[in-house]
């Protein structure tokens, strides 16, 4: 019964797959991307040395400090936000998506991740400055934002608000079923390893969601700040080490990085099938697979991640807006791209085939590389990027869930907020035990989803980022131009004088 069920799941998910996928929204996330490239005049390259400057430099330079906190406003500090958001972003998608990119679209699929990074550099910075400009602020203190707000106050659709809210509900619960299906995935097959055995796989599947579904919801019931905290504490971390194993590995292979690039360019525009071998496949396909896989590894374009943006402590929404720009050059142009380089140095692509297991095959990529210790190694790298994905993404679902009820008394909003944590945490370990592929399908179908009224808004407020964006830099400048930091004049007001008190943390 349960077979027939996921086959049925299977079906309908292909059937829709296939339209939220389709070329109109390809376009629309390119389209999104160059538009808002034009308007901000290419502000992903002009100002990305000053995204370092204001972004990771200071923070490097803050570390050790004790941040001063903020009696009227409860939020978490840049860094948190960046963390929180970046551990949605670095997840899976960043080592096994990469490889199943390239196992069912091709090495070309890689190019055409760098292109939607490229222009989700500014999307995501767009989404960033929209997100504080429009946020709320609760009874408590508690700063809130994300897609649904400037949907609802800045495009004024409410109804597209609601419909984006229940898409991210369901996203956020596709995204933590693939982090949990990779765990229990890589988990088994170390453990399969090790005693030879493979019969209780299964089991071994269902333990391990179950062990990740408990950790997950101690830290879940914590809220933002925990969530911050866990996040800003394991996202260097595993990303150094990642980036640390995977530059070892690409040097170890260093006479087949030519080879490599050359793959990666000359199999992204095929029209036809590439050679008609089992690495062949059209120019849709290539370009579709590393779209949602580049969709699906940095969420440009998404609205997710300004959810936990939108919780900084930053009253400059431009500021916040660089820290997206460096979140999406982090996460594909230099985790990505190891992961792709490592790939296709390391194995020859004419042995591969579509069919082959993502999961096993990045556990090879590491134990052809280093052994025993890359096996063990990507045990540990692999949970943890994977696992601060679903806890960022619990924030983000329940997020959405307080939006929809927002018709509710504040006092009473929790309540729908328990249910969706516990089903949540119900599905988590659900998720750990269903076929590799689907759980991907299903996941790729519920981020199409929340992001085509994301994107349809951005298109819509382009001009106000633009404005944002200038006002800013004007004033960076020494021109007297009243500040544009929240959309709501008493907000405005209060985050003004909070500017000209030199509170350097919230500036």
């Amino acid at each position: 019964m349960w077979e027939s069920f996921l086959k049925t799941v299977e079906q309908v998910n292909g059937v829709l797959n296939s339209y939220v996928w389709g070329w109109p929204t390809i376009i629309l996330i390119l389209g999104t991307g160059l538009l808002l490239t034009i308007r901000t005049r290419f502000l992903q390259v002009r100002k990305f040395g000053e995204s370092l400057n204001t972004t990771i430099v200071p923070t490097i330079k803050s570390l050790g400090k004790k941040k001063q906190e903020d009696g009227r406003v409860r939020s978490i500090s840049q860094f948190e936000a960046f963390s929180t958001a970046i551990s949605g972003t670095v997840g899976t998608g960043n080592i096994i998506g990469v490889v199943a990119a390239i196992l069912t679209g091709g090495p070309g699929a890689v190019l055409w991740m760098w292109i939607s990074a490229f222009f989700g550099m500014v999307t995501n910075y767009a989404e960033n400055v929209l997100g504080l400009y429009f946020r709320k602020k609760d009874s408590k203190g508690n700063l809130a934002g994300g897609a649904f707000y400037y949907i609802a106050y800045g495009l004024k659709w409410k109804w597209l608000a609601y419909l984006a809210s229940i898409f991210c509900i369901f996203a956020s619960i596709g995204m933590s079923g693939v982090q949990t299906n990779k765990i229990s995935g890589a988990l088994t097959e170390t453990f399969s390893r090790i005693t030879g055995n493979n019969e209780n796989a299964d089991l071994v599947k269902l333990i391990v969601g179950i062990v990740v579904a408990v950790i997950a919801a101690a830290i879940i019931i914590g809220g933002i700040k925990r969530i911050g905290k866990v996040a800003s504490m394991l996202v260097p971390f595993m990303s150094l080490l990642f980036i640390v194993l995977a530059i070892i590995a690409i040097v170890t292979h260093y006479y087949r990085i030519p080879e490599a690039f050359g793959l990666i360019f000359s199999k992204a525009f095929n029209f036809n099938a590439v050679g008609g071998g089992i690495l062949g496949f059209t120019f849709g396909t290539v370009i579709k697979k590393g779209m949602a896989r580049g969709v699906f590894s940095n969420e440009a374009g998404l609205g997710s991640s300004v959810i936990a943006h939108s919780a900084s402590e930053t009253r400059e929404p431009v500021k916040q807006g660089l820290w997206g720009v460096f979140e999406i050059f982090f996460d594909t142009f230099v985790i990505c791209t190891l992961t792709a380089l490592m790939f296709l140095t390391t194995f020859d692509i004419s042995t591969l085939s579509p069919e082959m297991e993502d999961s096993v095959m990045s556990m090879s990529l590491f134990s052809t590389n280093f052994g025993a210790f890359g096996t063990a190694t990507f045990s540990i790298i692999l949970p943890l990027f994977a696992f601060t994905t679903i806890i960022a993404w619990s924030y983000y679902g329940e997020k959405a869930v307080e939006f929809f009820f927002g018709f509710m008394k504040e006092e009473n909003r929790k309540y729908p907020v328990i249910i969706f944590k516990v089903i949540y945490v119900l599905l988590i370990a659900a998720s750990a035990t269903i076929h590799s592929g689907l759980v991907w399908d299903i996941s790729d179908t519920f981020n199409g989803l929340m992001a085509l009224p994301n994107l349809i808004c951005l298109v819509a407020l382009s001009g106000l980022v633009a404005k944002i964006t200038k006002n800013y830099f004007d004033r960076k400048k020494g021109v007297k131009v009243e500040p544009m930091l929240s959309a709501y004049p008493d907000m405005n007001e209060e985050f003004k004088q909070d500017i000209m008190s030199g509170d350097s943390e919230m500036q």
